[in-house]
């Protein structure tokens, strides 16, 4: 059996708790996804415009709504046979929720309220795993009713969404350009702007 990459180790969220207040002080994100520690690049500037780009679209189609940048999250376990029930923890790049949501609720918010995550990928050696694969189970698991992937490396836009059973049962893939829509949210997002912010 391998040993887990460097930057991932199996870890319980109390500890975890600890350790991430830590590494806060110091301008490091960390997350665990699937009882392992995952630590997170910082965003470059494109990164940064891709979210305030998601931001403005959020506010002007629903006002009622708000996109929160970094929220932490707690996520609920996973129930697949043989997993760790241990609770997780992320920061997704943006998180669309009530406004009032997050009020009082401390540095790792329950994740139940949450309408739909974003993510913006990263160009890391672990980009692939962690955005395509691991925060989709992870946020599917939790219930979260979307997840929205702003893909830089394929420059495409993915909605996962109708979450069962630690799998998100709809999954749809748009290219920069087209219009996606955001199911259950009565929300379009046209993403002609982001040809503007490829690699």
């Amino acid at each position: 059996m391998s040993a887990p990459p460097a930057d991932r180790v199996g870890l319980r969220f109390d500890a975890f708790e600890a350790i991430a207040a830590t590494a806060a002080r110091h301008d490091v994100v960390l997350e665990l996804v699937g009882g392992e520690l995952a630590v997170r690049p910082a965003p470059d500037g494109d990164h940064g415009q891709i979210l305030a780009w998601l931001q403005r679209a959020c506010a002007e189609r629903r006002p009622d709504l708000w996109l929160f940048r970094r929220q932490g999250l707690r996520l609920l376990p996973p129930h697949r046979a043989g997993a760790a029930q241990q609770p997780g923890a992320a920061r997704p790049d943006g998180t669309l929720a009530p406004a009032e949501y997050f009020a009082g609720q401390g540095e790792w918010a329950d994740s139940r309220g949450v309408l739909l995550v974003a993510e913006v990928t990263s160009f890391d050696r672990r980009a692939d795993e962690r955005d395509r694969v691991e925060k989709p189970r992870a946020y599917a698991e939790s219930g979260i009713p979307l997840h929205l992937l702003v893909d830089r490396d394929n420059d495409t836009v993915t909605v996962h969404s109708e979450p069962v059973k630690g799998s998100y049962r709809g999954t749809r893939t748009y290219d920069y350009g087209e219009r996606v829509e955001l199911p259950g949210l009565d929300m379009v997002l046209d993403t002609e702007e982001l040809k503007d912010y490829g690699h």
